[in-house]
């Protein structure tokens, strides 16, 4: 995923994530329908509601997120085509491209699919002017870790891939529970900053990171921000005096040290610890299954002490 995206597609084009929830376990593991049964009528993430006729044989994803949900729930044979930045797993790379925020309607019209899987970014213009092409459209925009588990679920019904939607959710949500486990016995909140751009662009109140954060033992520095995606200045992120310094863009040039070198941060708690860590933004700024993998570096970088 390019840089503009990564950082900023869900940041300064449409970023509609939902309000996060604390850092509890996630309740029992919640399972969809044994059997699909067309047709099919779900609500989506834009609570719009979605008639499915029958369970598609061909499918196209416009965000890579929905790609990887595909992908896990072994849907990628089906897949004609996927969003410019769907790039997980690497046979999703050869797949038919058809555009991100403005997706080509036209070429989406001559593919005909069954069902398309969108996400926020393309609800307010593309998904009204693919359904007045006679297209089904499902928008998904998990605002929340619980909401990933269940647009998962939701997508194996709607799929007809109940049984292996219930197998992925199942693992990940052991596997959420036991970080969640972990961080019960943590002593305090670190104070975090996740940085989306050297621009000091960050995650704030309602989204998917801050939620993330929450579950991983963490205090958000912007939760009190007004926006969901601010853009703090820096003396008042100096002012907040992060712990805890998490890179989303170190992939594009920002590394820990270039942090620890920015002017005017030698007070910074997280300067003076080098707890500064970067890892791979499409784990934590994707919500599909890979997030339990980002949720888990989290966790190790905000509370190491739980994780040696």
């Amino acid at each position: 995923m390019n840089r503009l995206v990564t950082l900023f597609g869900a940041v300064l084009l449409v970023a509609s994530l939902l309000s996060g929830c604390g850092a509890s376990q996630l309740g029992k593991a919640q399972t969809s329908s044994a059997i699909s049964s067309f047709p099919m009528t779900v609500t989506d993430h834009a609570g719009r509601s979605v008639t499915v006729q029958k369970a598609p044989e061909t499918i196209v994803s416009l965000a890579p997120s929905n790609t990887e949900i595909l992908y896990a729930l072994g849907l990628g044979g089906k897949l004609v085509a996927v969003d410019d930045y769907s790039d997980y797993p690497a046979e999703a790379k050869s797949k038919d491209k058809v555009g991100y925020s403005k997706p080509n309607i036209e070429k989406l019209v001559a593919l005909s699919p069954d069902i398309i899987f969108a996400a926020q970014i393309q609800a307010k213009q593309a998904v009204s002017e693919l359904e007045k092409r006679g297209l089904t459209v499902f928008v998904l925009q998990p605002g929340t870790l619980e909401a990933v588990l269940d647009g998962i679920l939701t997508v194996g019904r709607v799929t007809d891939k109940s049984m292996e939607a219930d197998a992925v959710t199942a693992q990940l949500r052991k596997r959420v529970n036991e970080i969640v486990a972990k961080i019960a016995s943590a002593k305090g909140k670190p104070r975090v900053f996740f940085e989306l751009a050297g621009t000091l662009s960050t995650a704030g109140p309602g989204t998917f990171v801050d939620d993330l954060i929450a579950k991983a033992g963490g205090a958000n520095i912007a939760a009190d921000a007004k926006i969901d995606w601010p853009q703090l200045g820096q003396e008042a992120l100096i002012a907040k005096d992060p712990e805890v310094i998490i890179l989303a863009d170190h992939t594009f040039g920002e590394t820990p040290e270039k942090v620890m070198a920015r002017p005017g941060w030698s007070g910074i708690s997280a300067i003076k610890t080098g707890r500064i860590v970067g890892f791979d933004p499409n784990l934590t700024n994707r919500p599909g299954p890979r997030v339990v993998d980002g949720l888990e570096l989290m966790a190790k970088a905000i509370h190491p002490e739980l994780f040696q």
